[in-house]
């Protein structure tokens, strides 16, 4: 029972087809998986294995053709696209390969906007909680930087701090240091999971890299769209 209560993030049968007709393909056949708080779980398996289809579907960024996705026991798969992007803003962080930072606007700027969006804080917190995690992930001297005068490295370390600013209970990391070399790689790996062990957050991490997947609490292998 300690286990089920545990678990932050749950899907049950998730099937998911992409395309038309003839080229129709069954991407996700029956998927079901749950995610602990302060647990790593990497996802792995071979490009067009339903990998990201399944982040995606679990960051209520897609619906499911059939099945069932729940957070924080509060079934989520089959609201309208309002309830999911408030459910998203408020519970999930992303990180993904690539940053998609606002280039033009500062660390600062970037790692507010989601605390913006949810409207929690005054702009005095939002500063102040910004700032804090920009200094978590060590760049609390470039907090003023634009985007475009920070390395690929230090723009993955913004996106991080970006994908924890609103506390959620859920990171979902989509290839994260998939364009990164192997020190930033470590670096970024490192951050992600301890800041989201001490919060007591469950992160969910797709990956090509054998020794991140190993660094994981557990994995996954996947395979024509079912954990193998």
């Amino acid at each position: 029972m300690a286990e089920a209560s545990n678990a932050v993030l749950r899907c049950t049968n998730l099937h998911r087809h992409l395309g038309q007709g003839e080229g129709r393909v069954h991407v996700l056949r029956g998927v079901s998986f749950e995610a602990e708080r302060g647990q790593v779980c990497a996802i792995v398996g071979p490009s067009g294995c339903g990998k990201s289809t399944l982040l995606y579907l679990l960051g209520l960024l897609d619906k499911p053709g059939e099945g069932q996705i729940t957070i924080n026991g509060q079934l989520m798969s089959n609201h309208d696209d309002a309830a999911r992007t408030a459910a998203r803003c408020a519970h999930i962080g992303f990180v993904f390969q690539f940053h998609f930072l606002m280039l033009e606007f500062t660390a600062l700027d970037n790692v507010m906007m989601p605390m913006r969006k949810l409207g929690r804080l005054t702009p005095e917190e939002m500063m102040a909680r910004a700032h804090a995690l920009l200094t978590s992930v060590g760049l609390g001297e470039k907090t003023h930087r634009l985007g475009t005068q920070l390395s690929g490295g230090e723009q993955q370390r913004v996106a991080v701090a970006r994908a924890l600013a609103n506390q959620p209970a859920i990171i979902l990391a989509d290839e994260p240091t998939g364009n990164l070399d192997v020190k930033n790689s470590a670096v970024i790996f490192d951050l992600l999971t301890s800041l989201a062990k001490e919060n007591g957050q469950a992160v969910v991490l797709v990956t090509h890299n054998p020794d991140i997947a190993n660094r994981c609490d557990s994995v996954r292998p996947m395979r024509d769209g079912l954990f193998v």
